[in-house]
């Protein structure tokens, strides 16, 4: 691919699909297509990746809609304040924790996602170029 610069993490790609792209680079060949469905550790992965994000999406449900429940039966709770001398409610300090922990949730499967999701989709990869050579 002369002229595109890629990142250092993503050249096994371009190496290895370089081979695999058809006339004008837009399809990948059903032989490279099939050898990575094929591999287990492919399964393994969309397995892995799958779980843990519906594991986290039912984090943000349940958070999410427990302070929606909370809004439209508990509003009195939420209108208190913990703290006498202040203006802040623990309606304010809710939706803050909701915040926080929607980025601390994002955190998690980004660093999943670049260590271990990363490292297996490395393995595919060079599991698949090493069976074309």
């Amino acid at each position: 691919m002369a002229g595109v610069q890629t990142c250092k993490a993503s050249a096994p790609l371009h190496h290895f699909f370089n081979g695999f792209f058809g006339k004008g680079g837009r399809s990948m060949s059903s032989i490279a297509y099939a050898r990575i469905r094929n591999n287990p550790q492919f399964a393994q992965l969309v397995a892995a990746r799958g779980r843990f994000a519906w594991f986290l999406s039912a984090i943000v449900f349940i958070v999410f809609f427990s302070f929606v429940l909370a809004v439209a039966f508990a509003p009195d709770f939420l209108a208190q304040r913990p703290f006498a001398s202040s203006n802040i409610t623990i309606g304010i300090l809710a939706g803050l924790f909701q915040f926080i922990s929607f980025w601390l949730l994002t955190l998690m499967y980004v660093r999943r996602a670049n260590g271990e999701f990363d490292d297996l989709n490395k393995a595919i990869i060079d599991a698949a170029s090493r069976e074309d050579k």
